[in-house]
C-alpha cells in the first residue's frame, strides 16, 4: 500500500487512514490507490470484522479530489475506478464506519456517504462543493435516500458546508462526539458490531440496502455534460491559480 494510506487492525477493527494531512487528505492518485488497496485488504482480512475510515490530523477527514492534480491532468469524466465507492465499484460485505475528524467535502463527502455509519467530531463539516468548482457529483444520487430531499437539494445547490450537529439533526451522522473522543468512540461502536453473530451482521447490512434505488447510471448521464464543459476545467485551474473562477456556462 502507498504511504499515503495506512491500515491497522485493533481488536477486530480495521482502521484505514488517509495520511496526507498537509493537503487536507485530498484524493490524489496515491491516496486513491491506497484506499482501493486498503479496502481489498480488509475484504480479505478474516481478523477484521469492521472497517473504520478516517483521515490523519485534526482538520480534515478528506477535502475531496486534488484540484491541482485535476488541473494538471485536465481531468474530464473520472473513470469508474477513480475513487472507491463502497457497494458501487468495490463490494464491501462487512460493516464500515466513517470517523469524520474534520471537513468532509466533495470526494470526502462521497467517502463518508459510502460508509454504513458515520461518527463525527464536533468540528467536522460536510459539503458537496462541486457546484463551486464546476465539477460533477453523480455519486450523490443516493443522498435523498439518506436524508430528506429538500435538505439534499440545499446541500447540492448551495455547496455550503453542513456542521456535524446539523448532520446529526438531518440523519447524515449517527453520533457527534468531541474530537478527542472520536477514535475511542468509533472503536467502541465497531467492537460492539464485531462482537455480534457474523452471518447476522452481514445479512442485516444487505437487508438495510434493499430499498435504496440504484440511480448511478442515470446520474452519470446527467452529469456528463458538466464534466466535459469548459467550466469543469476552469474550476480547478482557478483553484491552482488562487483566483476566483470565471464561469461561462459552457
Amino acid at each position: 500500500m502507498p504511504d499515503a494510506v495506512s491500515y491497522q487492525v485493533v481488536n477486530g477493527v480495521a482502521w484505514l487512514t488517509i495520511e496526507r494531512p498537509e493537503a487536507r487528505n485530498a484524493l490524489n492518485a496515491a491516496v486513491r490507490t491506497g484506499l482501493f488497496a486498503g479496502t481489498r485488504r480488509f475484504n480479505d482480512d478474516d481478523t477484521a470484522k469492521v472497517l473504520v475510515l478516517t483521515g490523519a490530523g485534526e482538520k480534515a477527514f478528506c477535502a475531496g479530489g486534488d484540484l491541482k492534480e485535476m488541473a494538471d491532468t485536465a481531468l474530464t469524466v473520472p473513470p469508474p475506478d477513480f475513487a472507491p465507492q463502497f457497494g458501487r465499484n468495490i463490494d464491501v460485505a462487512k460493516p464500515t464506519i466513517a470517523a469524520v475528524n474534520g471537513l468532509a467535502w466533495a470526494g470526502g463527502f462521497l467517502l463518508a456517504q459510502c460508509c454504513d455509519l458515520c461518527i463525527a467530531a464536533e468540528t467536522a463539516t460536510f459539503a458537496i462543493s462541486e457546484v463551486k468548482v464546476g465539477r460533477g457529483a453523480p455519486w450523490a444520487a443516493p443522498l435523498s435516500w439518506l436524508i430528506p430531499p429538500r435538505i439534499a437539494l440545499q446541500i447540492l445547490l448551495t455547496g455550503d458546508p453542513v456542521s456535524a450537529q446539523r448532520g446529526y439533526e438531518i440523519g447524515l451522522v449517527n453520533e457527534v462526539v468531541p474530537l478527542a473522543d472520536l477514535r475511542s468512540r468509533a472503536q467502541q461502536v465497531a467492537e460492539r458490531i464485531a462482537a455480534n453473530a457474523p452471518l447476522s451482521v452481514l445479512a442485516a447490512k444487505r437487508t438495510a440496502y434493499l430499498s435504496r434505488p440504484d440511480l448511478f447510471d442515470e446520474a452519470e448521464r446527467i452529469w456528463a455534460p458538466v464534466y466535459h464543459s469548459a467550466d469543469a476545467q476552469e474550476g480547478p485551474a482557478a483553484f491552482r491559480g488562487k483566483r476566483p473562477p470565471v464561469w461561462t456556462g459552457r
